[in-house]
């Protein structure tokens, strides 16, 4: 296999996102995931405090989305 060929032989890669999340009274944290169902669920349970959470571009790091604890995502991808 030559190098920086794709593993998924072709299949889409799936979308990498960069979360920032506000998870106490002044404390933040970041995190890289590429499904915002699954970050969700492990925000409810590492930190069942959290507040809201933005959602960026991992390559562009421009800002595609905000959730918080009562307005969730719906999909796993924006």
């Amino acid at each position: 296999m030559m190098k920086g060929q794709n593993l998924m032989n072709g299949a889409e890669k799936e979308r990498k996102y960069r979360c920032i999340a506000k998870v106490s009274g002044e404390k933040f944290v970041k995190y890289n995931t590429s499904n915002l169902l699954d970050f969700t669920d492990f925000l409810d349970k590492k930190y069942p405090n959290w507040r809201w959470f933005n959602v960026y571009n991992k390559k562009s790091r421009k800002q595609i989305g905000s959730f918080t604890k009562k307005r969730r995502p719906d999909q796993k991808n924006i």
